[in-house]
């Protein structure tokens, strides 16, 4: 007997596009077969794509699923393929199907549904109830978990390890936040560690909507070791050769009679001709770059996967437009993207020349569109309406809402999609222009404070060796030159000041009094919390964007617009 060879898949997948899934899960099948694996270990949902959400209540989508699994199952060999669907009609479970030979050998229910943050399983699935059984697979005894089984400190890894597996695999689709990573590494070092089991961690990688799954699929042995580490943010099949899966005795020895049954899916054979040959632990990136390369992913995987190709960007000399349209030129080339720029009379020489500067350093096309015959249009037009009435932000914000139109007429006549530039700080407090700067299609920034778009713009610059953003754009105050001299810090406080009170309330749902007792300005505090509460009517109305943190606007933060709950 030689040890388990396993080919960890961590795969892009397409909600809903089951005929292009099974393609790419039967390519990586493939690659896995190539290389003389025992095993290949999917993601979770492999065929239909995480989340699917409201498809799970369309029979003929479910139906379609399990018709897929199958495609798949008449596939496999004596590589064994072990594939996340839907099974069930009425009740459905998310499960996992053992695959080989040309045919099923058994399925796993998930038994612990999330429905927290991001996750609302229990409104699709029943939890499995399904007694459990190992796999033997190349003479190891397997056991099958999908995804949150693995976060339960009292979770059916432990039952699986009781009853006598060597080897535990867990198909999942984890998306991606700051430092999630990390955390992942710790939990399942835990548990292999507490469990005296390897533990093979097969995860989702590509962007779907506002979520991104970052890959970087993991290996432990029984002693809670690092034995691989798929990449972050790419495809890939990772292959391991599992170390012997015996290697000291049982922390918690099952008993005979508490032994699980096991289910008889491939013998054993001999050790594999070919070495492994790819380094198996892939460096983690750091921060900033892991930053970036989600963002990058998110803003590819929107427009391609629905069906753009090109993308227009308002371009202001400010650092959110600039970060916005370097992410997209990396994302998706600089000839696919499209950069306009709309000054006003309120606009600054230097605002033009930035832009200008960034186009040219990225490489990408722009062009200048003039906004003031508008602007002085509309302003004679509404001139009766308005009467005597004192100018305001309304004048202003009609200068956004002309780009916002502007932006849109070449959407629909070239076919770009249209990327917005706000960022959380700004869309927390409702500092955006309702149809002017939020029109448009994906909000690249949306999940990312004012600070951390400048940090990532200097590493982005520091990357290529050269100031790719002109240094005068992170150097100069930021303002929506809407008005003559206009600064942010003239209607917000300091953003190392507002991100923090932020931070605290959106992100970990402190209370205004709990900020203060940290020593923020209660004046301040309650200024901020009040313009958070009020602008929940707003952020409603903007396009969907890239989650990067534990909390983001929109499906982790869903609060009733008419409330009159202050705290």
């Amino acid at each position: 007997m030689h040890a388990l060879r396993v080919g960890v898949c961590q795969l892009n997948l397409v909600v809903g596009d089951l005929d292009g899934n099974v393609e790419r899960a039967l390519a990586a099948l493939e690659r896995a077969e190539s290389q003389e694996c025992d095993l290949a270990l999917f993601p979770e949902l492999t065929v239909c794509g995480y989340p699917p959400e409201d498809l799970l209540l369309k029979p003929g989508f479910v139906a379609a699923t399990q018709e897929a699994v199958q495609k798949i199952a008449g596939r496999t060999g004596s590589c064994v393929a072990i594939v996340g669907f839907v099974d069930g009609h009425r009740e459905l479970s998310n499960a996992a199907a053992v695959c080989a030979e040309g045919g099923i050998a058994g399925v796993y229910h998930k038994r612990l549904l999330p429905n927290y943050d991001v996750f609302d399983e229990k409104r699709y699935f029943t939890p499995g109830t399904h007694p459990l059984e190992l796999f033997d697979i190349a003479g190891v005894h397997v056991g099958v978990s999908v995804c949150e089984d693995a976060w339960s400190n009292t979770g059916p890894l432990y039952d699986l390890s009781d009853g006598g597996a060597e080897v535990i695999v867990n198909l999942n689709a984890s998306p991606y936040h700051r430092n999630k990573l990390t955390e992942r590494e710790s939990l399942l070092q835990t548990r292999a560690n507490d469990a005296d089991s390897i533990i093979v961690y097969a995860n989702l990688v590509g962007g779907q909507d506002e979520l991104v799954f970052d890959g970087a699929s993991l290996v432990f042995d029984g002693e809670g070791r690092l034995v691989a580490r798929g990449t972050q943010f790419e495809e890939q099949v990772l292959v391991v050769d599992l170390p012997n899966p015996q290697v000291r005795p049982r922390r918690i020895g099952p008993t005979p009679e508490g032994r699980l049954p096991v289910v008889p899916v491939t013998p054993a054979r001999a050790a594999p001709t070919a070495a492994v040959t790819v380094e198996p632990v892939a460096e983690p990136l750091d921060e900033l770059e892991e930053v970036w390369q989600a963002l990058v992913l998110g803003t590819r995987d929107y427009v391609r996967k629905n069906g753009f190709s090109e993308v227009v960007i308002g371009m202001s000399g400010g650092i959110d437009s600039s970060i916005v349209a370097a992410i997209a030129a990396d994302a998706l080339g600089p000839q696919h993207v499209h950069g306009v720029l709309m000054p006003s009379r309120f606009s600054s020489d230097h605002s033009v020349v930035d832009a200008v500067a960034l186009a040219d350093n990225l490489g990408i096309d722009h062009r200048i569109i003039e906004i003031e015959s508008a602007h002085a249009a509309l302003l004679e037009m509404l001139a009766p309406s308005f009467g005597d009435t004192a100018p305001d932000t309304t004048e202003e914000n009609i200068q956004s809402r002309i780009r916002g139109v502007v932006l849109m007429a070449l959407s629909n006549k070239f076919g770009w999609l249209v990327l917005t530039t706000g960022n959380k700080s700004e869309s927390a407090v409702g500092y955006s222009t309702l149809y002017g700067d939020t029109a448009g299609g994906y909000a690249v920034i949306k999940d990312v404070p004012k600070l951390l778009v400048y940090d990532l713009v200097r590493w982005r610059n520091q990357r290529d060796g050269a100031p790719v953003v002109p240094e005068h754009v992170l150097t100069k105050p930021p303002s929506a030159e809407l008005r003559p001299d206009q600064r942010d810090d003239q209607s917000l406080p300091p953003y190392e000041l507002l991100d923090a009170i932020i931070e605290r309330y959106v992100d970990h749902d402190r209370t205004a009094q709990q900020i203060i007792g940290d020593g923020f300005d209660p004046d301040i505090v309650a200024r901020i919390v009040r313009l958070i509460d009020l602008a929940d009517y707003k952020r409603r109305q903007t396009p969907p964007g890239i989650r990067i943190s534990e909390k983001a606007f929109g499906r982790d933060r869903r609060l009733p617009i008419t409330n009159r709950f202050r705290g």
